[in-house]
């Protein structure tokens, strides 16, 4: 009885995922047709074709399929096996998929993240920034930092900093149109909202065009389909708009108006699956963006507010 080699079966994993010799023999760094002949003897032990190969690629036979999902699965135990090894040794190491906002993620995240990879070498972060939730018990990611709590069983939580909505316009904009008096001057106003039914996440950006107004419902002059990209239009002149707290701490470009309204407020969250509760690496980083919030808040009081617009 033939014994499968369980380097081949690596590689037959890799040109699985892969969809094509070439690119997995890139990613080996390994020459095409020195691969083709490893999944060829692969195929000779097993008895059994792997790929129907096309102009465009490859294929997975039945068999092939079949394979594949147990490849998957190996490749899986193993992964968990190796974090249980790094995890009885203490040390934080190994990698973190962490899901958050595009404008969260792009902004305050990121530098954040920058500090924590300084502190933990070891550990390597695979960023996804998405507005939509990933499937976090799908394995979709590891870690999600959201703005709202989930919703999905089997989920641990841990509450962090709030985030709170604010009118705000740049220098140039304020300059040229002179600022509100009032939110019920915001109709006379060029509003600056996001253009599609924003996503949860994201669900108090266009407050610009409901606060103080009791007359005909307000059109903005301009749309964006992105948080971020909204900010870079309110940060060039386009108009006045809501926006998070943290972004606007981010820009250093934009100055809030009407600062007594008081926009909607939504509180964060550092989500991950009950089967991770005991990995030392989702730990130190839920400390460490914990106490990264308390030194670098999400949100700005009142007293700060004409500071923080104008530096």
């Amino acid at each position: 009885m033939s014994v499968l080699d369980w380097d081949k079966l690596r590689l037959f994993h890799i040109v699985a995922l892969a969809g094509s010799f070439t690119e997995g023999a890139r990613q080996l760094g390994m020459s095409q047709p020195a691969l083709s002949r490893q999944i060829s003897a692969l195929e000779g032990t097993l008895g059994a074709k792997l790929f129907h190969r096309h102009a465009r690629g490859l294929a997975l036979t039945h068999e092939g399929e079949k394979l594949a999902e147990t490849a998957s699965e190996a490749q899986d135990q193993i992964e968990r096996t190796r974090q249980s090894i790094a995890q009885s040794i203490g040390k934080p190491t190994g990698e973190l998929r962490v899901t958050t906002t595009i404008s969260f993620g792009s902004t305050w995240l990121t530098r954040a993240l920058s500090d924590f990879l300084s502190q933990y070498p070891d550990i390597n972060i695979a960023l996804q920034l998405s507005d939509d939730d990933l499937d976090l018990a799908r394995r979709e990611a590891d870690v999600a930092i959201r703005f709202a709590p989930p919703t999905q069983q089997g989920m641990v939580q841990k509450r962090l900093d709030a985030v709170r909505y604010r009118l705000c316009a740049s220098p140039g904009y304020l300059e040229r149109y002179g600022a509100p008096d009032s939110a019920a001057d915001l109709s006379d106003h060029r509003l600056v909202a996001f253009g599609e039914p924003a996503p949860g996440p994201i669900r108090g950006v266009n407050w610009s065009l409901e606060v103080g107004n009791t007359g005909m419902p307000r059109v903005p002059s301009m749309t964006v389909n992105s948080i971020y990209g909204l900010a870079k239009a309110v940060e060039a002149g386009a108009g006045i708009a809501a926006l998070p707290s943290y972004l606007i701490l981010s820009s250093g470009r934009m100055q809030v108006v009407l600062p007594k309204e008081q926009g909607p407020i939504f509180r964060t969250y550092f989500v991950y699956p009950e089967e991770l509760r005991g990995s030392i690496r989702m730990q130190v980083l839920r400390d460490f963006i914990l106490q990264r919030m308390k030194t670098d808040p999400l949100d700005f009081d009142a007293e700060s507010l004409k500071l923080q617009a104008m530096r």
